[in-house]
């Protein structure tokens, strides 16, 4: 399996463009097999979720292919000819966001339990309570969901907690269900908006995604969106943000949605870092000293889980002591283990992390545990001394597109070597 290998002591200069959003693409995926005509979605990354992703929608007897660079086809025509497999299921958490589009336009699915990362319980009961509250029936048959329904029905339906995935699937399936159904303590992400935003424009009709309380009127059927462009991605977005802190560097990143970053970008000014944007741009520079900040993770518009693991990166080399409560998975410090063995001084107690910052990182082999953890490594890698050397690198070609080469235009010292080659240095990996 492939190693990442990243060389420290090189300072992150220049513009770099950001890439379609993983998340919002793999539920508008989901949805355009909602639409009774051909859809053509823009700006989708090609990063291997999307691809497992589209391989689940062509085992549906879809039609899916690239058009162009960035450019899906998706046209499903009638009921799918059989339902994923769970050998592709297993590897994607979204792939149980195909259970609403395919309860409401077929009135059943059958989806295995979804796999994805390992950073925390993420369980079905707020997907199995909207759904049945529409009037399906659920039951779980030896680890596959299956799902019937007649008729889907519009009703009230509250959220213990505002799942992105739940609000999905609830507002997907809503969308063809007879009368209006409200969501309440709703998920208020970027990427359920723009999910809203596609569903309407095939011909839905919701509103008030972005606040606590979505409401939809169904509809007949679905269709007549011809071309649809994906968000950029925050996550990617702030990980070059961070990237650039960390190397006291200077970029611009393009094609970005500024309001979408700024939990984060008010937490790197806090630290001494200057943040500013222009349009779809933000400008990071960092030529000072930092100072050490705290974070507790929330739902949007709190700080987002998901930039969590890349801000301990950072931090573990800013002098004084900052503090991360995480309050969404309680799986997300793994990371702290390998940024440890780079000579990190974290200490995690159940859901808060105490980092006490050091001057330097050295360069070690690591291990990605998650997507998000692979990225901080990068991070911390372009921080240390020496060549950092990541294991598991797949799990960083789950969320970013081409980001090697994205921050070797950046002034970045980062490969890959495969298990057996010799790096640079001449060591071996094996």
């Amino acid at each position: 399996m492939d190693r990442l290998v990243v060389a420290g002591g090189h300072v992150l200069r220049g513009r770099v463009t950001i890439s379609g959003a993983k998340n919002a693409a793999l539920a508008i995926l989901c949805a355009a097999i909602m639409s009774e005509e051909p859809v053509v979605l823009e700006n989708v990354p090609d990063i291997r979720d999307v691809r497992v992703m589209v391989d689940l929608v062509r085992s549906l007897g879809a039609e899916v292919y690239w058009v162009s660079p960035g450019n899906l086809y998706v046209y499903l025509s009638g009921p799918p000819v059989e339902m994923p497999p769970y050998q592709q299921v297993k590897q994607l958490r979204a792939s149980n966001l195909l259970l609403g589009p395919l309860l409401a336009r077929f009135g059943w699915a059958e989806i295995s339990l979804p796999g994805g990362c390992n950073i925390g319980v993420r369980p079905m009961d707020l997907h199995f309570k909207g759904l049945a509250g529409l009037g399906a029936r659920l039951s779980l048959e030896r680890g596959v969901i299956v799902a019937r329904a007649s008729r889907l029905e519009g009703t009230r339906i509250y959220l213990d907690f505002p799942s992105v995935g739940a609000t999905e699937n609830i507002m997907m399936a809503a969308c063809l269900a007879r009368g209006q159904t409200v969501i309440e303590n709703a998920a208020k992400e970027p990427e359920v908006v723009d999910l809203a935003n596609f569903l309407n424009c095939l011909g839905a009709r919701v509103r008030g995604a972005g606040t606590d309380i979505i409401k939809i009127e169904g509809v007949a059927s679905l269709g007549g969106c011809r071309r649809y462009g994906v968000i950029p991605d925050r996550i990617e977005a702030g990980t070059f943000m961070l990237a650039a802190v960390a190397t006291r560097g200077e970029v611009v990143l393009e094609n970005v949605i500024p309001r979408h970053l700024e939990p984060l970008s008010a937490k790197l000014r806090e630290a001494g870092a200057e943040v500013w944007e222009e349009g779809d741009r933000i400008f990071v520079r960092a030529a000072g000293p930092l100072s050490p900040v705290d974070i507790k993770t929330m739902p949007f518009p709190g700080f987002p889980t998901d930039m969590q693991p890349q801000m301990m990166a950072l931090l573990s080399t800013v002098p004084g002591t900052s503090v991360i409560v995480e309050n969404i998975f309680e799986n997300r410090f793994r990371v702290a283990e390998e940024l440890k063995r780079m000579g990190a001084n974290i200490k995690v107690e159940g859901r808060v992390a105490v980092i006490e910052g050091v001057e330097k990182l050295q360069g070690a082999t690591v291990r990605a545990t998650d997507l998000r953890a692979g990225a901080a490594l990068v991070i911390a890698g372009l921080m240390a001394e020496g060549e950092t050397h990541i294991e598991n690198a797949v799990y960083i070609d789950r969320g970013y597109f081409n980001l090697e080469e994205k921050l070797r235009g950046l002034g970045a010292a980062v490969w890959r070597a495969p298990a057996g080659q010799e790096t640079d240095t001449g060591a071996v990996l094996l």
